[in-house]
Protein backbone atom coordinates (compact mmCIF):
# COMPACT_ATOMS: atom_id res chain seq x y z
CA UNK A 1 0.00 0.00 0.00
CA UNK A 2 1.31 3.68 -0.66
CA UNK A 3 1.44 5.90 2.20
CA UNK A 4 -0.78 8.53 2.61
CA UNK A 5 0.19 12.00 3.68
CA UNK A 6 -0.77 14.78 1.35
CA UNK A 7 -3.25 14.37 -1.34
CA UNK A 8 -3.87 17.45 -3.33
CA UNK A 9 -5.39 17.43 -6.69
CA UNK A 10 -8.57 18.47 -8.56
CA UNK A 11 -11.99 16.66 -7.58
CA UNK A 12 -15.35 15.39 -8.55
CA UNK A 13 -18.34 16.57 -7.50
CA UNK A 14 -21.37 13.75 -7.03
CA UNK A 15 -23.80 15.97 -5.70
CA UNK A 16 -25.71 12.99 -4.38
CA UNK A 17 -26.97 11.68 -1.48
CA UNK A 18 -27.27 7.80 0.09
CA UNK A 19 -24.54 6.50 -3.34
CA UNK A 20 -25.18 2.41 -2.50
CA UNK A 21 -22.49 0.09 -3.17
CA UNK A 22 -24.50 -1.19 -6.04
CA UNK A 23 -23.97 2.18 -7.63
CA UNK A 24 -20.50 2.29 -7.57
CA UNK A 25 -20.12 -0.95 -8.95
CA UNK A 26 -22.72 -3.13 -10.32
CA UNK A 27 -22.87 -6.94 -9.16
CA UNK A 28 -21.94 -8.28 -12.25
CA UNK A 29 -18.71 -7.27 -12.27
CA UNK A 30 -18.12 -9.01 -8.83
CA UNK A 31 -16.59 -12.28 -10.41
CA UNK A 32 -13.05 -10.88 -10.38
CA UNK A 33 -10.74 -12.26 -8.24
CA UNK A 34 -7.84 -9.72 -8.77
CA UNK A 35 -8.70 -6.40 -6.64
CA UNK A 36 -7.59 -4.14 -9.85
CA UNK A 37 -9.41 -3.57 -13.09
CA UNK A 38 -12.59 -2.26 -11.09
CA UNK A 39 -11.93 1.26 -12.31
CA UNK A 40 -13.27 0.97 -15.89
CA UNK A 41 -16.63 0.31 -14.07
CA UNK A 42 -17.10 2.84 -11.14
CA UNK A 43 -21.14 3.99 -11.60
CA UNK A 44 -21.12 2.49 -14.90
CA UNK A 45 -25.42 2.57 -15.15
CA UNK A 46 -25.12 6.01 -14.33
CA UNK A 47 -22.19 6.57 -16.83
CA UNK A 48 -24.37 5.65 -19.55
CA UNK A 49 -26.13 9.19 -19.19
CA UNK A 50 -24.05 11.92 -21.03
CA UNK A 51 -24.73 14.56 -19.08
CA UNK A 52 -23.54 12.26 -15.60
CA UNK A 53 -20.85 14.97 -13.79
CA UNK A 54 -18.48 11.20 -14.45
CA UNK A 55 -18.45 12.36 -18.37
CA UNK A 56 -17.46 15.68 -18.29
CA UNK A 57 -14.07 16.41 -19.84
CA UNK A 58 -13.44 19.25 -17.38
CA UNK A 59 -13.21 16.94 -14.33
CA UNK A 60 -10.94 14.07 -15.99
CA UNK A 61 -7.99 13.05 -14.02
CA UNK A 62 -9.46 14.29 -10.54
CA UNK A 63 -7.79 12.28 -7.60
CA UNK A 64 -10.63 13.42 -4.98
CA UNK A 65 -14.38 12.69 -5.10
CA UNK A 66 -16.83 14.53 -3.23
CA UNK A 67 -19.99 13.04 -2.38
CA UNK A 68 -23.10 13.78 -0.22
CA UNK A 69 -24.08 11.94 2.90
CA UNK A 70 -24.27 8.59 3.72
CA UNK A 71 -21.78 7.45 0.54
CA UNK A 72 -21.21 3.90 0.25
CA UNK A 73 -24.19 2.21 2.17
CA UNK A 74 -25.94 -0.45 1.20
CA UNK A 75 -24.09 -4.47 0.52
CA UNK A 76 -20.29 -4.51 2.40
CA UNK A 77 -18.63 -5.47 -1.23
CA UNK A 78 -15.08 -4.38 -1.26
CA UNK A 79 -14.89 -3.97 -5.06
CA UNK A 80 -16.72 -0.81 -4.29
CA UNK A 81 -13.56 1.14 -2.62
CA UNK A 82 -11.23 -0.70 -5.15
CA UNK A 83 -13.39 0.98 -8.01
CA UNK A 84 -12.88 3.77 -6.70
CA UNK A 85 -9.28 3.83 -5.79
CA UNK A 86 -8.51 1.45 -9.47
CA UNK A 87 -10.83 4.99 -11.35
CA UNK A 88 -7.36 7.49 -9.52
CA UNK A 89 -9.31 8.46 -6.30
CA UNK A 90 -7.27 8.65 -3.77
CA UNK A 91 -9.52 10.12 -1.14
CA UNK A 92 -13.42 10.85 -0.89
CA UNK A 93 -14.95 13.44 1.14
CA UNK A 94 -18.32 13.41 2.13
CA UNK A 95 -20.48 14.54 5.63
CA UNK A 96 -20.79 10.98 6.34
CA UNK A 97 -20.03 7.12 5.11
CA UNK A 98 -21.36 3.81 6.15
CA UNK A 99 -19.14 1.95 8.45
CA UNK A 100 -18.79 -0.84 6.14
CA UNK A 101 -17.56 1.23 3.17
CA UNK A 102 -15.19 3.51 5.62
CA UNK A 103 -13.42 0.29 7.14
CA UNK A 104 -12.75 -1.42 3.41
CA UNK A 105 -11.28 2.30 2.51
CA UNK A 106 -8.95 2.83 4.72
CA UNK A 107 -7.37 -1.39 4.82
CA UNK A 108 -6.49 -0.23 1.21
CA UNK A 109 -5.05 3.66 1.59
CA UNK A 110 -8.21 5.07 0.00
CA UNK A 111 -8.81 8.20 2.76
CA UNK A 112 -12.50 8.64 3.83
CA UNK A 113 -12.57 12.43 5.06
CA UNK A 114 -15.76 12.89 6.99
CA UNK A 115 -16.18 17.33 7.13
CA UNK A 116 -19.47 19.01 8.26
CA UNK A 117 -22.45 18.99 5.19
CA UNK A 118 -21.38 22.82 5.20
CA UNK A 119 -18.02 22.19 4.02
CA UNK A 120 -18.52 19.77 1.58
CA UNK A 121 -21.41 21.96 -0.03
CA UNK A 122 -18.90 24.62 -0.19
CA UNK A 123 -16.12 22.90 -1.76
CA UNK A 124 -18.71 21.03 -4.36
CA UNK A 125 -20.12 24.73 -5.10
CA UNK A 126 -16.30 25.68 -5.67
CA UNK A 127 -15.48 22.69 -8.28
CA UNK A 128 -18.46 23.32 -9.94
CA UNK A 129 -17.46 26.97 -10.43
CA UNK A 130 -14.14 26.10 -11.94
CA UNK A 131 -12.97 22.18 -12.34
CA UNK A 132 -9.13 22.94 -11.96
CA UNK A 133 -9.67 24.03 -8.01
CA UNK A 134 -7.30 22.18 -6.00
CA UNK A 135 -8.29 20.74 -2.61
CA UNK A 136 -5.16 19.64 -0.30
CA UNK A 137 -6.24 16.56 2.08
CA UNK A 138 -2.95 17.09 4.61
CA UNK A 139 -3.49 13.50 6.76
CA UNK A 140 -0.75 14.41 8.99
CA UNK A 141 -2.43 18.06 10.38
CA UNK A 142 -5.53 16.02 9.65
CA UNK A 143 -7.35 19.16 7.63
CA UNK A 144 -9.03 19.75 4.00
CA UNK A 145 -7.94 23.12 2.41
CA UNK A 146 -9.11 24.70 -1.05
CA UNK A 147 -10.41 28.34 -1.47
CA UNK A 148 -12.79 29.45 1.26
CA UNK A 149 -12.10 26.17 2.89
CA UNK A 150 -10.11 25.01 5.70
CA UNK A 151 -11.15 22.26 7.69
CA UNK A 152 -10.03 19.80 10.44
CA UNK A 153 -11.18 16.26 9.87
CA UNK A 154 -10.81 13.72 12.53
CA UNK A 155 -9.35 10.12 12.40
CA UNK A 156 -7.78 7.73 15.09
CA UNK A 157 -4.15 8.17 15.99
CA UNK A 158 -3.62 4.58 14.89
CA UNK A 159 -5.38 4.64 11.85
CA UNK A 160 -3.54 8.24 10.49
CA UNK A 161 -0.11 6.60 11.33
CA UNK A 162 -0.76 3.16 9.66
CA UNK A 163 -1.94 5.20 6.69
CA UNK A 164 0.87 7.50 6.59
CA UNK A 165 3.60 4.41 6.75
CA UNK A 166 1.89 2.74 4.50
CA UNK A 167 0.78 -0.17 6.05
CA UNK A 168 -2.15 -2.41 5.06
CA UNK A 169 -3.00 -5.49 7.39
CA UNK A 170 -0.56 -7.81 5.87
CA UNK A 171 2.20 -4.77 6.65
CA UNK A 172 1.71 -4.81 9.89
CA UNK A 173 1.66 -8.23 10.59
CA UNK A 174 5.15 -8.40 8.39
CA UNK A 175 7.14 -5.89 11.03
CA UNK A 176 6.96 -8.98 12.78
CA UNK A 177 8.45 -11.03 10.51
CA UNK A 178 11.65 -11.79 12.69
CA UNK A 179 9.40 -13.02 15.65
CA UNK A 180 7.49 -15.09 13.10
CA UNK A 181 10.21 -17.32 11.75
CA UNK A 182 11.69 -17.65 15.42
CA UNK A 183 8.78 -18.90 16.38
CA UNK A 184 8.38 -21.37 13.34
CA UNK A 185 11.78 -22.64 14.06
CA UNK A 186 11.21 -23.19 17.19
CA UNK A 187 7.95 -25.33 16.73
CA UNK A 188 7.89 -28.92 17.07
CA UNK A 189 8.15 -30.95 14.05
CA UNK A 190 5.01 -32.84 14.62
CA UNK A 191 2.75 -29.78 14.45
CA UNK A 192 1.52 -28.79 11.18
CA UNK A 193 3.94 -25.73 9.50
CA UNK A 194 0.84 -24.25 7.21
Amino acid sequence: MEPVTRIEGTAIPLDRADVDTDQIIPARYLKRVERTGFGPYLFDEWRKDPAFIFNDARYAGASILLAGPNFGAGSSREHAVWAIEDFGFRAVIAPSFADIFRNNSLKIGLLPVELAQESVRALMDAVFDDATTRIVVDLDARTVSAPGVDETFAIDDFTRWRLMEGLDEIGLTLQHDEAIARYEASRDSWLPTA
